[in-house]
């Protein structure tokens, strides 16, 4: 992160925290007084926010359906959040009991339930490591043996990019990880887009700053050139609703996502 918005070394009850508001917005009870301030302020001005978080989740596990059930057997999850059910594990092991999850989060205080929520889970690995630093995690991904990178794998960057500033260079984080994905390795994301309600994107600005819940709202297309090197699937970069289908409401965020895959040969 940038040095104004450094890591967190513990809970920090003064300012809003992106996990734990979506973690109260799915109605959990791991957040903060400010997390759920900051949650009634966004839903004050676009009441919608609460379904579309339900839509970000859907999302999620549609992603890791897809990658599973076309033969992915190890999932990355970057800014993985508090643990949530049906999770990411519980949707790839359904398809093939011996799938592998690496629950990746920077925020200690996530970490910390993630591994009393998650341990124990055969195939399933908490880590506290910052998706900024993408060859640290990778290395260690490899000293590990967690992840076999000769093999497809699905990375999942939901809810993640739009709290990666520009100077944090959240192109280059995507390119670090194309690098090493194996030919058949998906990719899968949201991220916030700069058409949603201004009035929300003022909100959100004004009530996250300094904190690591302050995202930047980012143009459809600026999101997509992230994805260079990708085969994307269609609908392409679209708002949630248009992934997951049906007749689904308009919402005052809109939440951009896309699945990609790496091509079929990869260029060393």
């Amino acid at each position: 992160m940038s040095e104004n918005r450094g890591a967190p070394e513990g809970a920090d009850a003064s300012k809003p925290n992106s996990a734990r508001m979506f973690d109260y917005l799915l109605g959990g009870k791991d957040n903060y007084e400010i997390d759920r301030m900051a949650v009634h302020a966004m839903l004050a001005v676009a009441p919608d926010t609460r379904t579309l978080a339900w839509f970000s989740r859907q999302f999620l596990l549609k992603a890791v359906q897809i990658a599973a059930e076309s033969g992915v057997r190890q999932f990355i999850d970057l800014g993985a959040g508090i643990p949530t059910s049906p999770a990411v594990h519980e949707v790839a092991q359904k398809v093939d009991s011996s799938a592998r999850v690496v629950s990746i989060d920077f925020d200690p205080v996530v970490q910390v339930h993630a591994t009393a929520m998650l341990s124990g889970i055969p195939g399933v690995t908490p880590m506290l490591a910052d998706a900024r630093k993408p060859d640290d995690i990778i290395a260690r991904l490899r000293a590990d043996r967690l992840i076999d990178f000769d093999r497809p794998v699905a990375v999942l960057m939901v809810g993640l990019l739009h709290f990666v500033m520009d100077e944090e260079h959240p192109a280059e984080i995507v390119a670090r990880f194309r690098e090493v994905m194996a030919p058949g390795s998906y990719l899968a994301f949201t991220h916030g887009g700069d058409e949603s309600d201004p009035a929300f994107i003022q909100q959100t600005v004004k009530d996250t700053g300094g904190s690591t819940a302050h995202p930047v709202y980012r143009s459809r297309a600026e999101v997509a050139s992230f994805f260079e090197g990708f085969e994307m699937l269609g609908p392409g970069v679209v708002p949630l609703q248009e992934w997951l289908g049906g007749d689904l409401p308009h919402t005052g965020l809109v939440l951009l996502g896309g699945i990609c895959r790496t091509p079929t040969a990869r260029k060393d």
